[in-house]
């Protein structure tokens, strides 16, 4: 038998403000469609938790845009992780260290790659208010005091700073995705 990879995947800008609208449904059937096996998602912004023989994250990158704009008909970014990933990311949490930081006001924003220094170094001089963020790795840790919706630190301000693809999740979903993937993988 082959083995079988848990993945989480995160897709970027489905069923907000009406568009690029895809039930969850539908998008489970593509995902086992193209080979995936034990698919959840999870809430309507595009979660996925799956299992699939693929073990290259690019492959299934692509694999998964492609299916998606050939049923869909438009493009939609995919950024993928592994548990061990999310893993990473909930302990690594820099916001978590203070007391005082309100779990509910932290988000986590996944990019397509690994930031440039300069390109970090250059977000970080930008006055954000009240609202605070590092890169580290792949992901940018958010935390909005005042909450998400007032912040200037949004998808499209860390792409056109960072030069590359993001998406963002709020920590709940981030850690509820990081069970929902160690529970997969133990059902092996």
């Amino acid at each position: 038998m082959a083995t079988l990879h848990t993945y989480i995947t995160l897709l970027r800008g489905i069923n907000v403000s009406g568009q690029k609208k895809i039930k969850m449904t539908d998008l489970k059937a593509l995902y086992e469609a193209v080979g995936h096996r034990d698919v959840q998602t999870y809430i309507q912004s595009g979660n996925v938790v799956s299992r699939s023989e693929t073990a290259s994250p690019e492959k299934l990158t692509r694999a998964i845009e492609k299916a998606i704009e050939k049923r869909f008909g438009y493009p939609v970014t995919v950024l993928v992780r592994t548990t061990a990933d999310l893993s990473k990311i909930v302990k690594r949490n820099p916001f978590l260290k203070d007391q005082s930081v309100d779990p509910s006001r932290l988000h986590v924003t996944f990019l397509a790659d690994k930031v440039e220094s300069s390109l970090s170094k250059a977000a970080a001089d930008i006055d954000s208010a009240d609202d605070e963020f590092r890169v580290i790795g792949t992901e940018v840790f958010v935390h909005c005091p005042n909450g998400y919706g007032r912040t200037r630190l949004s998808n499209t301000f860390f792409e056109s700073k960072l030069k590359q693809a993001a998406t963002t999740r709020n920590w709940k979903t981030v850690n509820t995705l990081y069970e929902m993937g160690k529970n997969l993988e133990s059902m092996k």
